[in-house]
């Protein structure tokens, strides 16, 4: 009866489309994580092979000035709704400030309705707890990571429809192989298959056979500021870039034996600029950075049955223009009623006339702000660059551009008021900056019926007193130093559902301290237990290619210590988790608290 309904919806919805093919085209979008514009060999890099991911680009639609976001979720959220990510609540990378606002509408909403199947594969990066989750924005399966980065790459952890698996693989072949078999549980149906890669993004693990093509390899194509490259960490990156398109040779392969590789729009492009110095074809800055390297991406679009092979877009466009673009060419209608931010890029695609002179792109990190205009880019300082001459940004043109000048600085005046509702937006000097890492203040939400399992990491709590996080970048942290009773963990939570939750604690514990009484509270609610056994696993430092630097977190096996049920009312408040008595030197390490809403 599904299959019916199915078909019946595709069928009316494209009687009345405008497109004229008969059958509905399926979408596989590749996102990569942390690739530069230069690590492929379609944009000249002559150290690296891409014959699978250049292949999407002589085989379809090169966009040769296409851009995304400094860092990862910002440009997610963008891809996903199509508009500037500070309207859907994307503010950071972690602690809670990547989740994309709920009343947003995403891509996979759009194709779900018009009766797809949709599933994604790898790195969300836009809110871990329902209603941020994947499944709760238009997927009807997820398996991967929900947080940004990630600390294993061999063997991982990682999540399958709501529940934590250890993996056996590299993190980006299995993933792979995870999307290859949606593509074969779906080929006789319309389909939406997101891939977004953990990789070239750090740690610096690559598969030892990848590696070894890179290991003691000359490298003749430097970063632009040469002197800040470090050569194992272009080489590294370069590996797993070439991971990359073999995964991507993968699918693509699968969708020629099923024959639907005709009528599949095949998308690939990165979230952000290289996350090291490396080649960028003289572009100045790298990830982070609003400049032309921290923001320009590769973007390639293949669709045999519908747009020509061989073309370039040479007119500026980004990833906040793929949603309104791939609705537009499956004839699909986008879902929700927010005015979008990004374009259509599809007449631009199929080299029909449209109109772009005036049409401009932002990018913002940090506060700071840069434009970019079809030849000229206006960085955060409010220096003009003719791009085109000057692609490394190397000698404004404010003198002889004057007019040009004043009318982006305006553009970028009136874009902050927009996003911001101030133009007193950019860091200002001697003041105290708001941490990155901060904890948003929006509470974690938990107890939805149709997905009763919350997990709510160290990167989305807050540690108290002594206690602190294993290393200074959250995503892939836990808790450690819990030596007092004055320590705690925080979460702040919006209860949805009151009820009867399971409570577990993915923890370890040096087996001298084993036994300290633990308390976890909420709302006057409490749940104690007792931390045992002890365990002290060893941390997984033989697993990376190159030397883990201290900001990122060494991994070790978690074990689950079940405390047992409570009783928690709906409602906003902290969840607390504290010591009653500690006998040894420390209470233990926390990596997540998992509330599951019991029937």
């Amino acid at each position: 009866m599904k299959s019916v309904i199915t078909s019946t919806l595709l069928l009316s919805f494209f009687v009345f489309s405008d497109v004229s093919f008969s059958a509905p085209p399926n979408l596989v979008i590749f996102l990569a994580d942390d690739a530069g514009w230069g690590d492929y060999s379609h944009s000249g890099n002559q150290q690296v092979s891409t014959p699978n991911i250049d292949s999407i680009a002589t085989g379809g639609v090169s966009l040769d000035r296409f851009y995304v976001c400094p860092v990862c979720s910002p440009t997610r959220a963008e891809f996903l709704t199509g508009r500037y990510h500070p309207r859907g609540g994307v503010r950071g990378v972690s602690t809670g400030q990547e989740r994309l606002n709920i009343d947003e509408k995403t891509i996979a909403d759009a194709f779900k309705a018009a009766g797809y199947a949709t599933g994604a594969f790898g790195k969300w990066h836009n809110g871990s707890q329902w209603p941020y989750h994947p499944m709760a924005r238009g997927f009807d399966e997820y398996f991967g990571h929900t947080a940004g980065h990630w600390g294993e790459y061999f063997d991982a952890p990682l999540e399958d429809n709501g529940r934590m698996v250890r993996t056996k693989g590299y993190i980006v072949d299995v993933c792979t192989d995870r999307a290859i078999s949606f593509i074969d549980r779906n080929r006789d149906k319309p389909f939406l298959c997101y891939v977004p890669f953990s990789t070239p993004h750090s740690p610096w693990t690559a598969p030892e056979k990848d590696w070894k093509r890179f290991q003691n390899k000359l490298l003749t194509q430097h970063a632009t500021d040469a002197k800040a490259e470090d050569e194992d960490h272009t080489r590294c990156a370069l590996a797993m870039v070439e991971n990359q398109d073999m995964n991507v040779g993968r699918v693509l392969s699968r969708l020629k034996e099923h024959g639907v590789d005709d009528n599949t729009i095949v998308v690939y492009f990165s979230d952000n600029g290289p996350n090291s110095h490396r080649w960028t074809g003289g572009m100045k800055g790298k990830k982070g950075s609003t400049d032309e390297g921290g923001v320009r991406s590769v973007c390639y679009i293949r669709w045999p049955a519908g747009l020509r092979a061989g073309h370039t877009v040479t007119q500026i466009g980004g990833a906040i223009d793929l949603m309104p673009t791939l609705t537009a060419l499956a004839g699909v209608k986008r879902v929700g009623d927010k005015p979008l931010d990004g374009r259509d890029l599809s007449p631009l695609l199929k080299q029909q006339t449209a109109e772009w002179s005036g049409h401009r792109h932002f990018s913002v990190w940090g506060g700071k702000v840069s434009v970019r205009a079809q030849t000229h880019r206006l960085d955060y300082q409010g220096n003009l660059f003719d791009m085109v001459a000057d692609p490394g940004q190397a000698t404004p043109v404010n003198d002889q551009q004057p007019e040009l000048a004043a009318e982006l600085s305006n553009a970028v005046k009136v874009w902050r008021r927009e996003m911001f509702g101030t133009e007193a937006v950019t860091e200002s000097k001697g003041k105290k900056k708001t941490s990155r890492n901060a904890v948003d203040p929006r509470p974690l939400t938990v107890g939805y019926r149709e997905f009763p399992i919350t997990m709510l990491p160290a990167r989305d709590g807050e540690p108290r007193g002594g206690a602190k996080r294993s290393s200074g970048a959250p995503n892939c942290s836990y808790f450690v130093n819990w030596t007092s009773k004055d320590d705690s963990l925080v979460w702040l939570l919006d209860v949805h559902t009151a009820g009867r939750y399971d409570v577990a604690i993915d923890y370890t514990c040096r087996v001298p301290d084993a036994g300290s009484r633990i308390e976890l509270t909420f709302q006057g609610v409490s749940i104690t237990g007792k931390v045992v056994p002890g365990w002290d696993p060893p941390l997984n430092t033989n697993q990376d290619t190159l030397p883990r630097p201290p900001a990122e977190s060494q991994m070790k096996e978690f074990r689950t210590l079940k405390l047992g049920e409570v009783s928690l009312p709906s409602g906003v408040g902290p969840l607390t988790l504290r010591a009653l008595n500690i006998p040894g030197k420390s209470v233990m390490d926390v990596r997540r608290v998992t509330l599951t809403l019991l029937p």
